[in-house]
């Protein structure tokens, strides 16, 4: 039977301490459940009680948390699961931009953008965060809700606006996802947004709204189809295709040889979800098997411990794994 062990923290700055806590302890009821420990607060102190090792766990992820604190920033929930993920380093926070490659130290990465700065919450999320600093051609490989999309944009962002790309290109194969929508209204922007969509949605959280319309309005940001690709070559850019398991392999191979000078490419897909036609092969999987023995290029992989959407989406995708 492990040896119980208890581990007695103190935190001076007590308005800290409850932004540690949380809003009804809920930050100290999350790491109880994760970790199964006790953490009962006397004071400004918090008395951690559990089986050895993870006790020493619940204190460094509760002392990283305070740390974050001290320097300014807020504690919200993902900052909770990355900690647990992470295992609680108390490394000083590396803000990465598009010349800083501190990251590569070890410490933790933060991506800054407009509106706020992103951090990885995984392992695996981090090395991939790494990759598409240091390589002109990376690709995110893994199930839904792994960050692989809002990773890549949220580096885009960055490299944007310290000035190290002219503009963001996203694109995403317009394919429909197992069922027919039919004719869509309205001009080919109307026919398109909808496929479009979360790139959008990943773009609003990391810039004004003002400021992403005028982009967009500009050239300077792009989100467009795969199919509008044809022909162009992609300079100064950061490009990012989205849902890559739907592409063929015609498709694939003229997006990844529009890449241009002083520009990198993202290539993202899961390939559990794809939509093609049966007996269409996906580009995707042809791709990794194709480029994977090249070192310049960089493949990230993901899986279902990497979801940092709702709990249940990693178990309902290991249990589709399971069944498969």
């Amino acid at each position: 039977m492990a040896s119980m062990q208890e581990a007695v923290i103190e935190f001076p700055d007590n308005m800290l301490l409850i932004d540690l806590c949380g809003e009804y302890d809920r930050n100290l009821a999350e790491i109880e459940r994760k970790l199964s420990v006790q953490i009962v607060r006397r004071g400004n102190h918090l008395s951690v009680m559990g089986e050895e090792g993870t006790v020493q766990e619940a204190s460094d992820v509760l002392s990283a948390l305070y740390a974050r604190l001290e320097s300014g920033r807020a504690v919200e929930h993902g900052d909770v699961d990355r900690e647990l993920r992470m295992g609680g380093s108390d490394d000083e926070s590396a803000t990465m931009t598009g010349d800083q490659l501190e990251m590569f130290k070890g410490g933790p990465v933060e991506i800054k953008t407009r509106k706020k700065f992103v951090e990885p919450r995984t392992d695996a999320q981090k090395s991939y965060v790494r990759s598409l600093f240091a390589h002109e051609l990376a690709f995110g490989i893994g199930p839904a809700g792994t960050g692989k999309t809002y990773l890549a944009v949220a580096v885009g962002v960055n490299m944007f606006i310290e000035g190290h790309v002219d503009r963001i290109i996203l694109s995403r194969p317009a394919v429909e996802a197992g069922e027919k929508l039919g004719y869509l209204p309205g001009d080919m922007k109307d026919k398109v947004d909808p496929y479009m969509q979360p790139l959008y949605d990943a773009l609003n959280d990391f810039l004004p709204a003002k400021q992403l319309a005028k982009l967009i309005e500009e050239k300077k940001i792009e989100i467009a189809p795969l199919a509008f690709m044809r022909g162009r070559t992609l300079s100064n850019a950061f490009v990012v295709l989205d849902e890559a398991q739907n592409a063929t392999s015609m498709q694939m191979k003229m997006f990844l040889t529009r890449l241009g000078e002083g520009s990198r490419m993202v290539i993202t897909g899961d390939r559990t979800q794809i939509d093609l036609p049966r007996g269409v092969p996906s580009g995707l999987a042809d791709a990794e098997r194709l480029l994977n023995s090249i070192p310049a290029i960089s493949f990230n992989y993901f899986t279902a411990k990497d979801v940092v959407r709702h709990p249940l989406v990693a178990a309902i995708i290991e249990a589709y794994e399971a069944d498969g």
